[in-house]
C-alpha cells in the first residue's frame, strides 16, 4: 500500500522590513551614490586646482574660463622648488626646501613611534594596574585636552630657550613625545579589549608586568595604534605654528611648512611656485592616507563594535 498523501500548507514569506535589516543587507540608493560621487568630487577639487596651478604658468590664475588641465610647466616649477634651476625673479635661495622633507620626515617618524609607545604604555597601566591616585591623574590628563596649545606657546618657548633648543628639530621633537589625547584613547580601548581575567592570569603565570604589556596587549590594540599612528603623523607633518616660532624664519633647518611659508612669503610671491611646493608636500600625506587609510575604518569600527 502507497502512504497517504498529505497536502501541507505553503510556507508563507515573511516580510523583512528596512528597519530590522543589518547594514550589510540595506542597499545603498542610487541617492546615496550621488550624494558621495560629489562630495569626492567637492573634496578633491582643491587638490585639482593646486595641481593645475602648479602645472601652469604666471597667467594660469588669471584666465577666464578657468583653465581645468593641466600645463607643461610642472618639470620646471619643480626644479626651481627644489633649487635645482635659479629663479631671478626671487630674492631669496630655495636650497632648504628640498632639505625640509628629511626634516620633516625625522620629526614626524621620531613623534609618531614616541607617541604610540608612550600612550599605549600609560594607557595600559591607566585601565589595567591599580595604583594611589589613578583616577585623579586621568581626570588631570583629560583636563589637558580642554586648554588650548597657543596658552602654553609662551611658557614652552621659555623652557626650550634655557635648553638652548632654539633653531634645532629638537625643540619640535621633545615636547609632543606624548599626548593627552593619545594616552586617554589608547585608555579607553585598552580597557575594553584588553580583559581583566586575562591580564591576571598571566600574572599568576609569573609573567611581568611590561611582559603582559607587550605580549599581549599590543597584539590586541594593533587596530587603536594603527589609528593614532596616522592622526599623529598627519599632525606632526603639518605642523607650523610652533614649528616657525622654536626653529625661526631664518633656520637652516625648516621643515615643510617653514619651508612653504618662505615660499609664499618672498619679495615677489608667485602662486604657481607656491602651489608647487604645497603639492609636493602633500604627496606624502596623501600616500600614508592611501596606505594607512584603512586602519582609521577598522579602529573605529571594533569601537563600535565593542559599545
Amino acid at each position: 500500500m502507497s502512504a497517504p498523501v498529505i497536502d501541507r500548507p505553503a510556507p508563507q514569506r515573511t516580510k523583512v522590513s528596512l528597519l530590522s535589516r543589518s547594514p550589510q543587507d540595506t542597499p545603498a540608493g542610487i541617492h546615496n551614490y550621488i550624494f558621495l560621487i560629489i562630495t569626492l568630487l567637492v573634496g578633491f577639487f582643491p587638490i585639482w586646482w593646486m595641481f593645475i596651478v602648479s602645472t601652469g604658468d604666471d597667467a594660469t590664475l588669471a584666465k577666464i574660463p578657468p583653465q581645468l588641465t593641466p600645463g607643461d610647466n610642472f618639470m620646471t616649477n619643480f626644479n626651481i622648488v627644489m633649487g635645482n634651476i635659479p629663479d631671478g625673479t626671487q630674492s631669496f635661495a630655495y636650497a632648504h626646501f628640498g632639505a625640509s622633507f628629511l626634516y620633516s620626515t625625522i620629526v614626524t617618524v621620531t613623534i609618531t613611534v614616541s607617541t604610540l609607545f608612550f600612550c599605549s604604555l600609560a594607557g595600559f597601566a591607566f585601565s589595567k594596574l591599580k595604583f594611589k591616585g589613578r583616577d585623579p591623574l586621568m581626570v588631570v590628563v583629560v583636563l589637558t585636552l580642554t586648554i588650548p596649545n597657543q596658552l602654553g606657546v609662551v611658557a614652552l618657548y621659555i623652557i626650550i630657550s634655557r635648553f638652548g633648543w632654539q633653531g634645532q628639530l629638537t625643540a619640535l621633537i621633545v615636547p609632543a613625545l606624548v599626548s593627552a589625547f593619545g594616552v586617554f584613547y589608547m585608555r579607553q580601548f585598552i580597557q575594553d579589549a584588553l580583559p581583566d581575567e586575562i591580564v591576571e592570569s598571566a600574572r599568576m603565570d609569573g609573567a611581568s608586568t611590561f611582559r603582559i604589556f607587550w605580549t599581549m596587549c599590543l597584539p590586541v590594540i594593533r587596530p587603536a595604534l594603527g589609528v593614532l599612528g596616522l592622526l599623529t603623523a598627519v599632525g606632526a607633518w603639518n605642523e607650523f605654528q610652533w614649528a616657525l616660532i622654536a626653529l625661526g624664519p631664518g633656520t637652516e633647518n625648516p621643515t615643510v611648512g617653514v619651508a612653504l611659508s618662505k615660499l609664499a612669503s618672498a619679495q615677489y610671491p608667485r602662486p604657481r611656485i607656491s602651489l608647487a611646493g604645497s603639492l609636493l608636500a602633500t604627496i606624502p600625506l596623501l600616500v600614508l592616507l592611501a596606505v594607512a587609510g584603512k586602519q582609521i575604518v577598522r579602529g573605529v569600527m571594533e569601537g563600535a563594535l565593542k559599545h
